[in-house]
């Protein structure tokens, strides 16, 4: 161990997601065929708008302010409205992306942290750099991928410390599932007194245009996060938003605080290109990009499951989670390098997402496709067809069928 690297850090491994990412691309630069279905990156172009607004707003060169700017926050909070607990512009606080304002809020936390199994590849390595407690609650597909009202408070039971953390992420990142049972989760926070982060990064793409937040439940313990990387395509732009409650002040402060002495504000074009993301209309955009992301979830899904393959069906986001019932490997994630080798299919374990090794699953992200000639060849169209997608995203009609070859071989 090097005894210039503190414990907690050498036992850290680069992100699970951008590791799957870079293998995927070194084996397609040595010729091999690969289907990148590891990693999770909207397809789709950002909004010719937004662009515009970027490119008008190049020449904004100075700091802006840390909390972010005024107009994106008033604009952000009238969005965030539509379907959250009633914000405002003081309650938001500009991040470059979600994933920095997790981390910060891991730092300034006093206290333990719960997780609900699945739950996306960052949050456990965030709270182990902050030295903050990780309690795992294990899930099941029965109750899709979300934790029952039952076994959080058995958990909670469990734990000594006081101040606890929920994170709950809907729709779901690895399972592409929404939580069908917030009012319940809310009833056993409020009794406690837990924090709850609800990460919202896919609330946008949530297919039946339900969305239902569980602020709404537990306004005043529900920090809300959210940002432009899924919806609107713009995943490397960077900038994400908290929404913290007046009751959780002390904490938005400390985290204000801990902005000012890490990334001082973000990017001043990006900030006022998302004004104009978050201020305008996208509803045929957002139409026309789930209208493709539910078809080709929905394909990938019925040609996967059978007697062999249990999966759950996508309700929001670009995720699945299929269960390998009648491979046996060691884990998942030697599963995962065999199909990699036979196949060129790229999953992420399902160990990743802090599941039993033991267990058979593995994430998979249906985005490997050309986004923008995926909505220009569709263009109007009401209903996709089969033809659609082998026109437009060979490489997820191709791709499942290796895997379900490869399933069926075992």
């Amino acid at each position: 161990m090097n005894k210039f690297i503190k414990d907690q850090i050498s036992q850290l491994k680069p992100s699970a997601t951008l590791a799957i990412n870079e293998e995927s691309n070194r084996l397609k630069k040595s010729g091999k065929k690969i289907y990148k279905f590891g990693f999770g990156q909207s397809p789709f172009p950002v909004p010719e708008s937004v662009i515009s607004a970027l490119k008008a707003n190049a020449n904004k060169h100075t700091y802006l302010p840390m909390q972010g700017l005024e107009e994106l926050r008033s604009v952000i909070t009238n969005n965030l409205n539509k379907t959250n607990n009633n914000f405002n512009k003081e309650d938001i606080v500009i991040g470059p992306g979600t994933k920095e304002l997790m981390f910060l809020t891991q730092i300034a936390f006093q206290g333990e942290v719960l997780l609900p199994a699945p739950s996306w590849v960052s949050y456990q390595p965030q709270a182990l750099i902050a030295k903050n407690k990780v309690h795992w609650i294990q899930t099941t597909s029965n109750s899709n991928w979300f934790p029952t009202a039952e076994l959080l408070e058995n958990k909670i039971k469990n734990i000594k410390e006081k101040n606890l953390l929920l994170f709950i992420n809907s729709p779901n990142n690895p399972a592409g599932t929404i939580c069908k049972n917030l009012q319940e989760i809310a009833e056993i926070a409020k009794k406690y007194k837990l924090i709850i982060l609800s990460d919202e990064i896919y609330s946008r793409l949530t297919f039946d245009d339900q969305y239902k937040s569980i602020s709404n439940y537990y306004p005043e313990g529900t920090i809300v996060s959210s940002g432009l990387s899924k919806w609107c395509g713009a995943g490397g732009w960077r900038l994400g938003f908290f929404a913290i409650p007046n009751q959780l002040k002390e904490f938005k402060e400390s985290l204000k605080i801990l902005c000012s002495e890490s990334f001082t504000s973000v990017s001043a074009p990006i900030q006022y290109a998302a004004i104009e993301a978050y201020r305008s209309d996208h509803s045929d955009y957002l139409s026309a990009v789930k209208k493709i992301l539910s078809f080709t979830g929905r394909y990938v899904y019925e040609n996967l499951k059978s007697n062999v393959i249990n999966i759950t069906e996508p309700e929001g986001g670009f995720y699945l989670f299929p269960e390998f019932t009648n491979a046996k490997f060691s884990s998942s994630s030697e599963m995962c390098k065999d199909i990699l080798k036979k196949t060129g299919v790229a999953l992420l374990p399902g160990s990743d997402f802090g599941l039993d090794s033991k267990k058979m699953l593995a994430r998979l992200s249906y985005t490997d496709f050309d986004g923008a000639n995926f909505l220009k060849n569709t263009s109007g169209r009401k209903k996709l067809d089969n033809a659609d997608l082998k026109k437009n995203a060979p490489n997820i009609v191709d791709g499942v069928s290796a895997l379900k070859e490869w399933s069926n071989s075992l």
